[in-house]
């Protein structure tokens, strides 16, 4: 990178004005470098959660928060999501490019051919207990997958790294898949190579070796279009995670395995549960004639009730997932003859008031894409403890992309946050007798 702009930086101690320089992105704020600031200086800048900090420079995804816009690889999710399928976008997020039709078709196969585990892979479940969270699998499982592929773990191979995304993609919806059922006590299903991704996924989630699962067309694209909202999301904690881990040198699946553990976090990616807990909570309470009172209640400073799944820390407009998401919804619960299962219709009511109350539409707490999201997998048949496994299962190809950029960076050196110290200064261990 070059610049010719640069930045003064001036003290009020008497220590000599430094510059740095200032570099532009295709879109979105200018950063300035001050990755020689201590060196020059003595001094480091900072900023808690890194909200002011680029850590890197990237080429995945851009997030333009006040204008409501996500891009992959300079697409606009809108047209993705309603031109594209879950592994089109896989691809996309991988290598760059939407794929052409000989590029889908060879892409397609080689993720559909490794989509099996493991066979030792089953024994890793019976290790847990049947009322173990299924993150808690999942971060085990993933982890455990370098233990059966030593030939693909040179990460400064290419090829290695390649080959390590596709059995990434290919194996976490037949883990996943796996948790649930384990927790559910049945029968693991083999996945099926006539299959799409999503429609292979929910056989794996909801057949059983009593009746062949007969897939339905539009909750399968329902889920595709869950995934290919949820692919990638910028520099997030968990991201953040994948690239911290992997700037030491450790293997893909052990990254994942970390943005994974990330990902539980409830702050992260436990949104949409959250957003169930809360209506299941106002639903017991009265249902939509009690919704009054809960409104009540999330405009007083006072309470600590909070509303879920409406507003976002990076959108400052109408989370452009939201919509898309918003058309799903209604799709299925439309497909599904739920609109006026009461659950549902409670978030029908509470998505009303929101977009039509001033205190809301003055804040911009929109509905957001974890609102819908939730409400589609419920109606889908996924159980709220495997919400957050259906995100990292999304969120997968974001991480391994990102983390082949990282790789691939000539300028990446390993992670070393700093801190402002505010401990003892230097002191001297006593005797024990004189502590």
């Amino acid at each position: 990178m070059s610049s010719k702009k640069t930045a003064t930086l001036t003290f009020s101690d008497g220590s000599p004005s430094v510059e740095f320089p200032i570099y532009e992105g295709s879109v979105g704020p200018d950063v300035v470098d001050i990755r020689k600031m201590y060196g020059q200086t003595g001094k480091f800048t900072f900023d808690p959660g890194f909200l002011s900090t680029a850590a890197c420079d990237s080429k995945i995804t851009y997030i333009d928060g006040d204008k409501g816009e996500l891009l992959y690889r300079g697409y606009p999710i809108e047209q993705i999501a309603q031109s594209c399928d879950f592994l089109e976008t896989c691809h996309l997020l991988l290598n760059g490019d939407l794929p052409n039709r000989a590029q889908q078709k060879d892409f397609t196969y080689r993720v559909v051919h490794h989509t099996m585990v493991h066979e030792q892979m089953t024994r890793f479940f019976q290790g847990f207990r049947r009322d173990a969270h299924p993150m808690a699998i999942l971060v085990g499982c993933v982890g455990a997958l370098s233990a059966f592929y030593h030939d693909s773990l040179d990460i400064n191979n290419p090829e290695h790294r390649h080959i390590s995304a596709i059995r990434l993609i290919a194996k976490m919806p037949t883990l996943v898949a796996m948790a649930y059922k384990y927790s559910a006590g049945q029968p693991f299903l083999y996945p099926r190579n006539d299959l799409s991704y999503s429609a292979n996924f929910m056989r794996m989630m909801f057949g059983t070796p009593c009746e062949e699962y007969e897939p339905n067309d539009v909750l399968v694209r329902a889920l595709d279009r869950i995934l290919i909202l949820h692919a990638d999301h910028e520099q997030n904690a968990s991201t953040s995670t994948v690239r911290l881990a992997g700037s030491s040198g450790a293997n893909p699946f052990a990254c994942i395995a970390a943005g994974i553990a990330t990902l539980w976090g409830p702050a992260h990616g436990g949104a949409n549960e959250a957003c169930l807990e809360m209506l299941d909570d106002i639903q017991a309470q009265g249902g939509v004639e009690r919704i009054g009172e809960f409104i009540a209640k999330v405009k007083d400073k006072n309470s600590s009730v909070k509303l879920m799944g409406f507003g976002h820390r990076v959108y400052k407009n109408y989370d452009p997932r939201a919509k898309l998401m918003r058309e799903t919804c209604y799709e299925v619960l439309g497909e599904l003859g739920l609109q006026n299962d009461p659950l549902f219709a409670l978030a029908m009511k509470l998505e009303q008031i929101a977009l039509e109350d001033e205190y809301f539409v003055s804040r911009k707490l929109y509905p957001n894409v974890d609102f819908y999201s939730g409400i589609v997998q419920k109606a889908l048949g996924i159980p709220t403890s495997m919400f957050t496994c259906v995100f990292a299962l999304a969120r997968t190809v974001g991480w391994i992309a990102q983390w082949n950029e990282m790789i691939s960076d000539p300028d990446q050196k390993i992670g070393r946050p700093r801190q402002l110290y505010m401990g003892p200064v230097r002191r001297d261990v006593m005797p024990v007798d004189q502590r």
